[in-house]
């Protein structure tokens, strides 16, 4: 067992020792460029923001690009590619480790004064309250990593994206980024409603809803939706209302068109109360039809759930 504090230097170097098929079972390289200066070299999907490839994450981190080159804060990126790239261990294959809450208040203390000027605030997917003690836990922090000789690998120069020092610096004041390629690159994945995706994935919640907005401002875009049926619900409370839906990312997977009424199926976050809309989420427009079907996957689900087989993959029928 790992003490507190955990020196993530030698965890770094521990996982380039395993076995090939090791690593290849249980951890993937980093693939993140904003991450790559990071003491760790392996990670795990999906990380603490639920995002299931590294694809989709390196969209999500690099909205933070603006702020980076601020300099607000020299434990910001640290923090975030321990959240959106975190270490993967030996010890640690089933869940991934947090980054200290020191770590996450010391980056929001230096960069939401910055944020604020932009008239956004530190993202709530990014609390630090639900974070472990660096005394109390395991995690990880800068302060545990003795440092090779050299540059330090997580300065982020303040002249290449920063509104004190250029006229034309590229940051969107509605969504706190650096203009780049990335919303160009953005291409949602076809996940195919039929029974197979439903027992593996094991959505949620279920709902139908018409849609009333779809916001991509700041860091944290969203879906504003009236709830017309509650298909089906697990760790939230769902009235039939106006709620709020969080995308994992600024490419807004999967899409929703304002003013259409669709099925959606995704995820819950019990601590927040959220409802979250990942790449695997499913935004289908509504027909008659499919209330019935959504009730008859379930009953198959939870009679495989009873049988201790629960989602398993290889059933190819479509009810």
């Amino acid at each position: 067992m790992f003490s507190p504090g955990l020196s993530v230097a030698l965890l770094a170097a521990s996982c380039a020792l395993w076995p090939a098929a090791v690593r290849a079972a249980s951890c993937e390289s980093v693939r993140i460029p904003l991450c790559r200066s990071m003491p760790w070299n392996m990670t795990k999907m999906p990380n603490h923001l639920h995002h299931s490839t590294q694809d989709n994450a390196v969209l999500a981190i690099e909205q933070f690009e603006g702020l980076l080159g601020t300099g607000c804060s020299p434990d910001l990126l640290f923090f975030l590619c321990a959240m959106y790239a975190p270490i993967c261990t030996i010890d640690f294959q089933h869940e991934p480790i947090k980054p200290c809450k020191a770590v996450c208040e010391r980056a929001k203390t230096g960069c939401e004064p910055v944020m604020k000027r932009y008239n956004h605030s530190w993202p709530d997917s990014l609390a630090c309250s639900e974070l472990p003690l660096y005394d109390r836990g395991v995690c990880i922090s800068p302060e545990a990593i003795v440092k090779a000789e050299g540059p330090d690998p997580y300065y982020q120069d303040p002249a290449r994206c920063n509104p004190e020092s250029s006229p034309d610096f590229p940051m969107d004041s509605n969504n706190l980024h650096c203009r780049g390629p990335s919303r160009d690159r953005c291409k949602c994945k076809t996940v195919r409603m039929v029974l197979k995706t439903y027992l593996r994935n094991n959505y949620n919640y279920v709902i139908r809803a018409r849609v009333r907005e779809v916001r991509n401002r700041g860091l944290e875009p969203t879906a504003v939706v009236e709830v017309k049926e509650v298909l089906k619900s697990s760790l939230v409370n769902i009235p039939r209302e106006t709620q709020t839906l969080y995308y994992s990312s600024s490419c807004l997977c999967p899409p929703l068109t304002p003013g259409e009424e669709y099925l959606i199926m995704g995820y819950e976050n019990e601590e927040t109360s959220r409802l979250l809309l990942i790449d695997t989420s499913i935004a289908q427009r509504w027909k008659d039809k499919m209330s019935k079907k959504v009730k008859r996957w379930d009953q198959i689900l939870q009679g495989k759930g009873r049988g201790g087989q629960r989602g398993r993959p290889g059933v190819a029928s479509e009810i």
